[in-house]
């Protein structure tokens, strides 16, 4: 039977292909993202189940936006895709929008909510699964934006962002999960300096693969 990984996160995983205007743009390739990357490193007996959401907040509200709450939305999506072996957690850029006003320890404790549904997810509707292990993943800091609008939405969040490989790590100890910086394999090298090049797609998807062969996940 294959091994089934979710990897749930932002635009980051939903694949956004960065132009330098910010808006409107496509997504990469299949098998240009990371998650298609990762899903040909570790070969067909592995599924990779993509969930990514442009947007998407560890546990806040948008006001711009009514579905980015990704705690509202992991629960149902757990279930949905139960049975899982393993989720891979990457989430936090967008809560350090401006209009947050969040601390990035804030969001380090939000990040420890979503891997506790993980945790609890062997409760799906009807279900007698066990619940999968996860990976906490630290995105990379935010870079240099050329859009004037993007640079207003994340005025200060670049400091945030530098923050959370320390935080998500000591989280990851406390919990005894396996932590993955993505800021050690990658910096961000989108043109909008918010998300990934090709090249950052195809070195983090395997480093993803070879960083769960390590921790003995795959």
């Amino acid at each position: 039977m294959k091994k089934r990984i979710l990897c749930f996160g932002d635009s980051l995983t939903w694949g956004w292909n960065p132009t330098e205007r910010g808006v409107p743009v496509e997504r990469y390739g299949p098998d240009e993202r990371w998650t298609g990357v990762l899903a040909g490193e570790l070969g067909p007996d592995h599924e990779i189940i993509e969930e990514g959401l442009s947007g998407r907040t560890t546990d806040l509200d948008d006001p711009t936006d009514s579905r980015l709450n990704g705690s509202t939305y992991l629960p149902p999506c757990l279930a949905t895709h139960l049975p899982l072996d393993l989720v891979v957690l990457m989430l936090g850029t967008n809560d350090t929008k401006t209009y947050f006003h969040r601390d990035p320890f804030i969001t380090a404790a939000a990040m420890g909510r979503l891997v506790t549904d993980v945790a609890h997810s062997f409760e799906g509707v009807g279900t007698a699964y066990p619940a999968p292990g996860v990976v906490l993943v630290a995105p990379p800091p935010l870079a240099e934006m050329p859009a004037p609008w993007f640079r207003e939405l994340f005025a200060g969040a670049r400091e945030k962002t530098l923050r959370f490989a320390e935080l998500y790590r000591d989280l990851a100890v406390f919990l005894d999960i396996p932590f993955l910086d993505a800021g050690s394999v990658i910096a961000t090298e989108g043109v909008d300096g918010i998300h990934f090049s090709r090249q950052n797609n195809l070195d983090f998807g395997k480093s993803m693969a070879d960083f769960l062969r390590r921790e003995g996940l795959v």
